[in-house]
C-alpha cells in the first residue's frame, strides 16, 4: 500500500459546514478529519450535525449515519461493532479508542474525530497499518514447539499456566496503544511499540511454547524493546483495559534474570 505524506508546511484547515437537519430533537455537532490523497489539497475538518433522537448511542453509530444520510464520501473502517475486531480505532475527543464502544454522551461539546496519530493516512479516518502488521509478523506470533503434540489430545496447560495469559490474549491489535506512545512516534521504524511487545510476551509466557529463549534473543535490542520509557500512555488508552507497560516490564525482567 502506498504511503501518503503531506508537505512540511501543510496544516489542517476548516472545511465544509454541512447543513443542520430539520429537526426539533437534540443535535450533536461532529468535527471530522478529512483528507483525500487524490484531491491534492491539505487536510481539513468538516462539520456535521446529527439528530441524537434518531441515532444510536456510540460514535460509530453517528459515523455510519453521517455516511449513509449526509456525506457518502466519508471514509472509515468498521466491522464487528462489538469492540472485538479493532477496525474502528481512531482518535476521539483527544483519546485513541474504538468508535464502536465510545458513547457519544461522554463528550460534552462537539465530537472531534481524527485518525490514529502519527500514522500515514490512506484516506480520512483510515490509517495505513502496513508497518504495524509487519512488526506483528516479525515476532512470529504463533505456537512454536519441537515436541510432537500428543496423538489423542491437544497440548494441555495447568490452570495456573493458563492464567498467565489473562490480560494478554485479549489484545485485538487496534493500535490504540502504540499510536499513543511518544517513543513509538519517535522510533516507530525500529521500536516495536506496546501492542506488539504485549503480543510477544503472550507467547513468551505460554507454557506450551518451546522457543522462549529465541523470542527473548530477538527482543534484546536497544530499539526493539528498550525504547520504552514507561510513559504509560499505552495502558491509559487501551480500550480493552489491558496493561502493555506491565508486559514490557516483565520482558525486561526476564532478560535481566537470565544474564
Amino acid at each position: 500500500m502506498a504511503e501518503f505524506t503531506l508537505p512540511e508546511n501543510s496544516k489542517i484547515r476548516d472545511g465544509k459546514q454541512h447543513p443542520k437537519p430539520a429537526s426539533t430533537g437534540r443535535l450533536k455537532q461532529f468535527k471530522i478529519y478529512r483528507w483525500d490523497p487524490d484531491g491534492g489539497e491539505n487536510p481539513r475538518t468538516d462539520t456535521y450535525h446529527v439528530d441524537m433522537e434518531k441515532c444510536g448511542p456510540m460514535v460509530l453509530d453517528a459515523l455510519i449515519k453521517i455516511k449513509n444520510e449526509i456525506d457518502p464520501t466519508l471514509t472509515f473502517r468498521r466491522s464487528c461493532r462489538e469492540g472485538i475486531c479493532g477496525s474502528c480505532a481512531m482518535n476521539i475527543d483527544g483519546t485513541n479508542t474504538l468508535a464502536c464502544t465510545k458513547p457519544i454522551e461522554e463528550v460534552e461539546d462537539e465530537v472531534k474525530i481524527y485518525p490514529l496519530p502519527h500514522m500515514p493516512v490512506v484516506k480520512d479516518l483510515v490509517p495505513d497499518l502496513t508497518h504495524f502488521y509487519a512488526q506483528y509478523a516479525s515476532i512470529q506470533p504463533w505456537l512454536q514447539a519441537q515436541t510432537p503434540p500428543p496423538p489423542d489430545r491437544e497440548r494441555l496447560q495447568s490452570k495456573e499456566d493458563r492464567a498467565k495469559l489473562d490480560g494478554l490474549y485479549e489484545c485485538i491489535l487496534c493500535a490504540c496503544c502504540s499510536t499513543s506512545c511518544p517513543s513509538y512516534w519517535w522510533n516507530g521504524d525500529r521500536y516495536l511499540g506496546p501492542a506488539i511487545l504485549l503480543q510477544a510476551y503472550r507467547w513468551i509466557v505460554d507454557s506450551r511454547d518451546e522457543s522462549t529463549g529465541e523470542r527473548l534473543d530477538a527482543l534484546e535490542d536497544p530499539f526493539r524493546l528498550y525504547r520504552c520509557h514507561t510513559i504509560m500512555n499505552c495502558t491509559q488508552t487501551c480500550p480493552k483495559s489491558l496493561n502493555p507497560a506491565r508486559a514490557i516490564g516483565e520482558i525486561k525482567q526476564l532478560l535481566v534474570s537470565r544474564r
